[in-house]
Order: structure tokens, then sequence, then C-alpha cells
């Protein structure tokens, strides 16, 4: 098995170096790591010998959201804490490069037994932890070698994954590597007991602590105050195409005229918005050239840029959360950690929240346009809005504290 594993990783390697010249973020992927242990050791210069060093590695840039609460924490904690900070991806990487929290911010090398054992030797980590769904044999191995303390994170695990087969001896060992497990939900605490793996915690999603965080930092936004004034409005968050067909359709034909939609696009493209902008039939504008203009008139406002959706929803009395149609729903917490009911496609069930939501009504799954106009019908009626705005907030109330259990948890041991 271990043969197959570093034949994946060498042909994943390779065929990114393959489209790297046709795909920018195969480029991105590839010229990020090109020279990457120079760069990692002229980084790790600005490290003193006295300072701890903790590493935490994230996928990409959701994964980071969820391990970032945990970083603020431990460097409240300990201000001496040195922060390696490393991704897999470019979106996690070009975004949060400059992340003022880390003292360095890289790229993690292909996991290989040479990369892992030569990263491992740069940064001299005290302790560790992975978010999510990074399962590194390399990088664990020689973690587990050097007696470095590793952490996994936020995780969520289903019956279907490797780890639960008969077959999955391989994977299970690396799960084993792990000092101890915080996962997010019940289900994934019990399938980690059906195979003996007893070092787990059920601590919750770490994401509803930095959504909440976030919507207690009111972020002067006053173009949105200008654009909204005191109309209605509908948040339409990480929008595809399938989700804009539907959405338009109920909006031109359906939505009260006194209502507006601010829509953060997934694809902020040239193309993809003014594809959007030919299928509106109503007075809208780009978020980039609004300054200085008199917005009253305007219905749609259309955000051309990254970082600005999660303080957007505190504008909404509904939210429709993209993706659905698709790889899966995006974030619904951030919407709802402002009260606001969600809609989304049918892609929601590797979400506990969203399936949670479904099952309470604080959230609503729609595959056509009909079921669109009959949910949304339904939440323009005062009481049935106020019914679903409280169980979706009330999710958040109940949940929060994951962050600052993880964070003790290693406070206590390392700081």
């Amino acid at each position: 098995m271990l043969f197959l594993y570093n034949l994946g990783i060498g042909l994943y390697g390779l065929i990114i170096s393959l489209i790297a010249p046709f795909n920018s973020k195969a480029k991105k992927w590839k010229d990020g790591r090109r020279n990457w242990s120079i760069s990692l050791e002229q980084k790790m210069q600005k490290r003193n010998s006295h300072q701890p060093v903790f590493w935490l590695h994230a996928s990409s840039l959701g994964e980071f959201e969820q391990g970032r609460p945990i970083i603020e924490a431990l460097k409240k904690a300990q201000p001496n804490l040195f922060i390696v900070l490393s991704f897999f991806s470019p979106s996690g990487y070009e975004i949060r490069k400059n992340y003022t929290f880390a003292d360095v911010v890289t790229y993690l090398p292909l996991d290989t037994k040479r990369n892992a054992r030569q990263f491992l030797q740069i940064i001299q980590a005290d302790f560790a932890v992975f978010v999510k769904y990074e399962f590194w044999h390399h990088f664990l191995y020689q973690l587990e070698q050097l007696k470095v303390p590793t952490y996994l994170v936020s995780a969520v695990f289903r019956p279907n994954q490797v780890f639960f087969k008969p077959y999955g001896k391989f994977f299970r060992d690396i799960l084993q590597r792990f000092q101890h497990i915080f996962v997010q939900d019940a289900s994934s605490f019990q399938l980690l007991q059906n195979i003996k793996l007893t070092n787990s915690t059920l601590s919750g999603d770490t994401r509803i602590d930095r959504v909440f965080d976030i919507s207690q930092t009111q972020k002067a936004l006053p173009i949105l105050d200008r654009f909204c004034g005191n109309a209605p409005v509908w948040v339409i968050g990480s929008s595809w195409p399938p989700d804009e067909a539907l959405i338009f359709d109920y909006f031109h034909h359906h939505l009260p005229e006194d209502w507006k939609i601010i829509i953060a696009p997934h694809d902020i493209s040239n193309k993809h918005l003014q594809g959007i902008e030919q299928q509106l039939q109503v007075p809208s504008l780009r978020y980039s050239e609004a300054e200085g203009k008199d917005l009253e008139n305007d219905r749609v406002l259309i955000i051309d840029n990254i970082g600005m959706l999660a303080f957007l929803y505190r504008y909404g009395k509904i939210a429709y959360i993209g993706g659905g149609f698709g790889e899966g729903i995006h974030n619904t917490l951030e919407a709802i950690v402002y009260g606001l009911p969600v809609i989304f496609g049918p892609k929601y069930k590797k979400f506990e929240e969203a399936k949670y939501l479904v099952q309470q009504g604080g959230g609503f799954c729609i595959a056509t346009k009909e079921d669109l106009s009959q949910r949304m019908d339904n939440l323009l009626t005062e009481a049935n809005l106020a019914k679903a705005a409280k169980i979706a907030k009330g999710y958040i109330e109940q949940n929060q504290g994951a962050s600052q259990q993880i964070s003790h948890y290693l406070s206590q041991k390392y700081l």
C-alpha cells in the first residue's frame, strides 16, 4: 500500500507540472513550491532559539478559517509562540500569505519521505495541528518519529471513507499517529470508536466560533449602508450559474419590488460578472464602481471582490448559499450567525449544520425554480421568517466553544 501511496503522490505532482502552463491555479501551486526549502529556511531565521514553535497545517482557505481561532487563542495565551502556517492549496496561501498572527506562512511540499524530513528539520516544531481532512502519511510518520505531538481538529468522518473499510489498515495507521483527534459531530466520534480509536473528543466545529467573532466586528461598509438603506435585502453568497438562473427568475417575477439583492458570486472574473449583468432586468452596479454614486434606485449590488462576504450577511433578511448544484454548498454559518434563514441546492448532506437546519426549519433545500418560489414566498411572511431566523441563530448559540476547548487543551500541555 505504501508503494501505491507514493506512486499516487508522484503522479499528482507530475500532473500538476504538466497542466501548470495551461491552468493558473496549478501554476501557482507549482511556482509556490519552487525552492521551498531555501525560502522556508530564510523565513525561519526570524525565530529566536527560546521561542516554542507551533505548526498549523490547513489544506485551503476554508480549513484555515477553522484553524484560525486556535492560532489566535494560543498566540493570546503565549505571545512568544512562533507560529508556522502551511497550506496545500493556492486558494489558501495566496489570500492568507500575509496573515499577521503567523510568523511564517508557507506551502506544504508534496508528501514524500525526503520532503517531510527536510520540512520538519527546518521548522523544528514543538507541537502541530492539522485541520479537518489532512492525512499525509510521511509527514505524520516523521512527526511521530520525532515525538512531536500532533493533533487533528474539526475532523469529520463518514462511513464510506477508506479508514472504515476492511482494506483500510494503512490509512487507519495514519489516524493512529495523531495524539488526539477533535471531531465535529457525534457520528464521527462513533466511527472512530468503532475502529478502536479512543483518543478522540467530540468538541464541535471551530468555524462557529470564527463566524461569531466576525459577527461581533462591526466593519464599516458605507457603500452597503447607502445601498441597503431601510430596504429588506436578500443576500446571495458564493453563487454559481445554476444558482443564479433560479435566483434571477424568482427575483424578476416574484420578489416584491421593495426588496434588494446583494450578490457575491464565487467566480468574480469579468466574464462571469458580465453574464450576471446581462441576465438582470433591473438597475444594478458593481461594488467597485459604487463609490460616490446615488444607489437609491439600484436593486442589485454585485460584489466583485474577495473577502467581504462574511460581513455582508448582517444587511440581509434571507440568504441563499451557492454551490448546492455543484460539489457542495458553501458556508451557511456566516449567514445564520446573523439569524438569516438559508436556502441552498441539493448537495448539502456533507454538512452537519445544513442537515440540522433542514430538519429543524432554519434552512431549506431547493432543486427547481418552483421549490425556490415556494420557500421564498413562505419566508416573506413575517411570522415564518421570524421562526426560521430563530432556529438558524439558535444553532450558533448552542454550538459555540470548540475553539476554546481545543486551545485550552493545547495551552495546558505546551504553553
